[in-house]
């Protein structure tokens, strides 16, 4: 008969075995916001619930089966770890039950672009990193695109047509914004904003800051662009910009307000033309504001005295 010691001992010992791999999980969610950090993963996971529980479900199912396929394809165990191999299979899990026709439908596809999003991720990190830029959302935009390119998703909704602003008040600008920001889960409404806001502090306050900045700026500059007001009560004007501005925060403000800019025109402009632009035009703002910052500056030629000054 085991003692009380060894009992006691071997429920610690699976507790451990237990809390690392659903640590991983957590930070898979959390990454999808671009914070390495459980809390925020758990925040993620609730702001989820909050909106509809099949997200929340879809978003642990994507990340999982993900995470199973990079360690069966031997991806780095550090990246695995820390939640980058786990997030765009979350992300096509979510865009699965966002986009697809039926229940049934979206999750046999979840499954199929997690798995897939993994497959690719790894190569496509190895590629985007000799130039020194981030995977971003790109495996989850290629498992996405692919079987929406198939039909898998059967009759897409019409896009709603652009109209004129109209006049906000204090309380729908402020519910706009806070669904802005759970829209970078495709989540919505007030309360799982606050939440998913409150998720990103516990990473990090600046990258809070970041981010509801950005989703401010985009989801101001779309709905004066005629945006309809739809649209930006949804939070689909704001949450491309609050993920430009969290990927460019390192490089400063400047940095941010410009991914932010290019980030709200690249999804206004996919907008008008009807395409599924999802992360997309965060990715490609996120890219080009990263490489611009690298271009050296030309430096001033020196200016050459002239007679008059050299006597």
């Amino acid at each position: 008969m085991s003692s009380p010691a060894t009992v006691r001992a071997a429920s610690a010992d699976s507790a451990a075995s237990l809390a690392e791999p659903l640590r991983t999980l957590l930070r898979s969610l959390g990454q999808i916001v671009l914070q390495k950090h459980a809390g925020t993963g758990a925040c993620v996971l609730a702001a989820l619930a909050l909106c509809d529980w099949r997200l929340a479900c879809a978003a642990l199912m994507g990340a999982a089966a993900a995470n199973v396929c990079a360690l069966l394809g031997r991806a780095p165990f550090d990246a695995i770890r820390d939640g980058l191999a786990g997030f765009n299979g979350a992300l096509a899990g979510l865009a699965a039950f966002t986009f697809a026709a039926d229940t049934a439908t979206a999750f046999a596809l979840a499954l199929l672009a997690a798995a897939f999003s993994a497959w690719i991720g790894t190569p496509m990190v190895r590629g985007l990193g000799r130039v020194r830029l981030a995977v971003y959302s790109a495996p989850c935009l290629a498992a996405t695109w692919l079987w929406m390119a198939l039909g898998a998703s059967g009759e897409h909704a019409a896009l709603t047509p652009v109209s004129v602003p109209t006049a906000l008040n204090a309380a729908d600008a402020f519910a706009g914004l806070m669904s802005g920001v759970a829209q970078t889960v495709f989540a919505s409404g007030t309360l799982p904003g606050i939440v998913l806001l409150a998720g990103i502090a516990w990473s990090s306050r600046r990258a809070a800051a970041y981010a509801l900045g950005g989703a401010a700026l985009a989801s101001v500059l779309e709905y004066l662009a005629g945006a309809p007001p739809a649209s930006f009560a949804a939070g689909l004007c704001g949450f491309n910009g609050a993920l430009a501005a969290l990927a460019a925060s390192a490089l400063g403000p400047r940095a941010a307000i410009c991914a932010t800019m290019l980030a709200a025109a690249l999804h206004l402009a996919a907008s008008r033309l009807g395409l599924p632009a999802m992360t997309a035009p965060f990715a490609l703002a996120g890219w080009c504001v990263h490489l611009a910052w690298r271009l050296p500056l030309r430096p001033r030629q020196p200016t050459t005295p002239t007679a008059r000054q050299e006597s």
